[in-house]
């Protein structure tokens, strides 16, 4: 922009810009700017009928001379807006924008929209210290069975506070101590808490503690159960009426050993929630690699798909 800031009279230098989100498509070419709104993308009503693309309606404006696009020329100039239209399928051709899509599930949810994701395999390990892990850094264990497994430290004056958490106040979940016991939390995007306790305080010293959630299937955003274990040996059980489907929180990511952003869990706040003892590693898992008959995860095991993926 600094060629205008130094001439003002300047001619324009960008001046041809396409949009398209969900389906609400938009150009804008030398001065003029022609769009419509498929859809309101925060509506996400279950089995609601869309909108034929063809059945959208265009709006056409003279920005050089009406930039608050109040006064509507699609009518008055509709050769004007032919034009702008032809442009704006030229761009997303050239942006692989086509084909459209308005199934905001099926787009948000990598595991059907085909998105390329950073996590490859079934499985992903995380280590101490590792915080504010953006979603997209993380396996995606939406939809599907899957597990969590922690090697820790317990004090000899008990455990307390988060071992892994991913999401925030909004959506997601956390592995934690609380009174000593090993607790699940499962936050149903901020409306609805399920919760799985330990029977039994955790004992001092060396453990690996586990989450196993078998998903109900049957679609998108099901429930299931969730399975708590210490050492092997099953300490907890509960059923997650339902699951979010295709995101946890657009700003609050995976953090090892604490919860950095607003807390997953109301068992705990937004600070002073660190584990007490110490989280020497995670191991998050997804189909196959979340099946364990004793459920324990090898440590050797670990290292050895650590090394190999070096």
């Amino acid at each position: 922009m600094v060629y205008s800031f130094n001439d003002s009279a300047a001619p324009e230098r960008h001046d041809v810009q396409y949009f398209e989100m969900f389906g609400n498509r938009g150009i804008y070419y030398k001065g003029w700017s022609a769009c419509t709104k498929h859809r309101t993308p925060w509506k996400l009503e279950a089995g609601a009928k869309q909108i034929p693309f063809d059945d959208d309606v265009w709006e056409l404006y003279d920005t050089s001379k009406d930039w608050t696009q109040a006064n509507n020329l699609a009518k008055q100039m509709p050769e004007k807006l032919h034009e702008l239209q032809r442009l704006w399928l030229i761009e997303a051709t050239r942006y692989n924008v086509l084909p459209l899509d308005d199934d905001v599930g099926k787009r948000l949810n990598p595991d059907t929209a085909g998105r390329p994701i950073l996590i490859k395999g079934t499985r992903q390990i995380l280590f101490e210290g590792m915080k504010q892990l953006s979603e997209n850094s993380v396996i995606n264990i939406k939809n599907k069975s899957h597990s969590v497994t922690a090697e820790i430290t317990v004090p000899a004056n008990g455990g307390e506070g988060v071992i892994v958490a991913q999401g925030g106040r909004i959506g997601g979940w956390s592995l934690y101590a609380k009174g000593g016991r090993l607790k699940y939390c499962y936050n149903l995007l901020g409306v609805q808490y399920f919760y799985v306790e330990a029977s039994s305080v955790l004992p001092s010293g060396d453990h690996q503690v586990r989450m196993e959630f078998e998903y109900a299937g049957g679609g998108l955003g099901k429930g299931g159960v969730a399975s708590l274990y210490v050492d092997g040996k099953q300490v907890g059980t509960g059923k997650i009426g339902a699951t979010a489907a295709m995101v946890f929180s657009a700003d609050d990511g995976c953090d090892v050993g604490c919860d950095s952003g607003s807390p997953v869990s109301p068992d705990y706040g937004p600070r002073g929630n660190a584990y007490t003892g110490r989280v020497k590693g995670v191991e998050i898992a997804i189909a196959d690699a979340a099946e364990s008959v004793d459920h324990l995860v090898s440590p050797e095991e670990v290292v050895r798909i650590a090394l190999a993926r070096q």
